[in-house]
């Protein structure tokens, strides 16, 4: 792919952190081929940060754990920029230890390396729109353990006591996984309101991202029994 292709407007800038370049290039090969998303960079945790802030990325893909610098460690390293990209763990196996401090430290989901090519894609893309890309498989476990593990966090009840019935809707629609434009749709209201919305949720929960809302909407009982439509 030539520079001028690799730098398309309107594609999602990536970056890839992982320990083996034979998964960097495995994953890069089929993120590029995505169309609509190209890798700026790829590189291991010792340089993260570096090739982060040189690039100014859209979303980065991290692997968890590496031998050099662990993916939590520079998980928090990037978000101290002053912009920090949307992060996705990498792991190569089912929920760790490590993956609710990850949900904890600001990272907007997690993803297994043996995705399928197409639905990596897809999680990729849903993350552009403000999804919550989880790996379906262990998606209860995920949350069971970061609400387990989560020592700091409100009782659900009393929280959402606490929210208008607007922001009570709002959180709602963030546990079903809905992007901004859905929102909008769904409230009758344009993606910039709802933007906004989600945005003073996340103040007033004082929650670094979308996933620990959506974890507060399930434990609080508040999500709709219904299949939430797909993410388009």
């Amino acid at each position: 792919m030539s520079t001028a292709e690799r730098n398309g407007p309107g594609k999602l800038r990536l970056v890839l952190v992982d320990d083996e370049a034979l998964m960097r290039s495995g994953l890069e090969m089929i993120l590029d081929a995505a169309g609509d998303m190209m890798v700026v960079a790829s590189c291991g945790g010792r340089d993260a940060f570096a090739t982060v802030a040189a690039h100014r990325p859209d979303a980065v893909l991290l692997d968890i754990q590496m031998p050099d610098v662990d993916g939590l460690t520079v998980l928090r390293q990037l978000r101290t920029l002053d912009e920090p990209p949307a992060v996705v763990m990498l792991t190569a196996f089912g929920p760790d230890r490590y993956v609710h401090l990850a949900l904890r430290d600001g990272a907007a989901g997690y993803l297994l390396k043996d995705t399928e090519p197409a639905h990596l894609a897809d999680q990729v893309r849903a993350l552009a729109r403000g999804g919550r890309p989880l790996a379906p498989a262990v998606t209860a476990q995920v949350i069971d353990g970061y609400l387990a593990h989560r020592a700091d966090h409100l009782d659900a009840t009393r929280a959402v006591r606490a929210l208008s019935p607007r922001e009570r809707e709002v959180l709602g629609l963030v546990g079903q996984g809905l992007t901004n434009q859905q929102i909008a749709r769904r409230m009758c209201i344009s993606p910039s309101t709802a933007k906004d919305h989600v945005s003073a949720l996340l103040a007033k929960l004082g929650y670094a991202n979308r996933v620990q809302a959506a974890v507060l909407a399930e434990r609080a009982r508040l999500l709709d029994p219904s299949p939430a439509p797909s993410h388009g």
